[in-house]
């Protein structure tokens, strides 16, 4: 089972040791950091996290059954007043890759986000390449809307993503149906 931690300064050496080139980095975190990530863009970035009024909620996910911490993820561009949010910078510890803890990661941030932060709307944007991370977030009960054409500039490319969402609607009628 997948529980969400609040990240901490103690995991920001592990979290930099999974980056390992720009290419990723901008996949992950898109134009947020740079390249190498270091231990001052993460403060800087959970400390922007910080109170009740915050747009961002930035966490770990442990594995509760080995006690060990197998990914990031976090909400961004919180909207209150309009009930939605952002699933932001999802990222699964290498060694954790293909075995299902990226679902049941991004579902436990799902549910947590139509429970308790009482959103009524989540969405995502992927980049139409990561095909293993748009199966992850469909598995998760997410839909694509549409395609962002050529959205970042990495090196001499222009990379297109997907926005996807998941309405709170659609969350319940899936879990009525279990």
């Amino acid at each position: 089972m997948i529980e969400l931690q609040p990240l901490e300064e103690k995991d920001f050496d592990r979290l930099i040791e999974w980056v390992e080139s720009p290419e990723f980095l901008m996949q992950w975190a898109g134009p947020a950091f740079t390249y190498p990530l270091d231990k001052s863009q993460l403060g800087q970035h959970l400390e922007s996290a910080q109170g009740e009024n915050s747009d961002k909620v930035v966490y770990k996910a442990v594995d509760t059954d080995t006690d060990e911490v197998v990914g990031h993820i976090e909400w961004s561009h919180i909207d209150r007043q309009n009930q939605n949010a952002r699933l932001s910078r999802v990222l699964i510890a290498p060694d954790a890759r293909g075995g299902g803890s990226g679902t049941e990661m991004v579902k436990e941030m799902v549910r947590l986000g139509f429970e308790e932060f009482e959103f009524h709307r989540i969405e995502l944007h992927v980049f139409e390449f990561n095909k293993g991370a748009i199966a992850c977030y469909e598995k998760a009960g997410f839909q694509k809307e549409g395609l962002i054409r050529e959205a970042r500039k990495f090196g001499n490319e222009f990379w297109s993503a997907y926005r996807m969402s998941i309405l709170e609607s659609d969350w319940l009628e899936e879990a009525e149906s279990l």
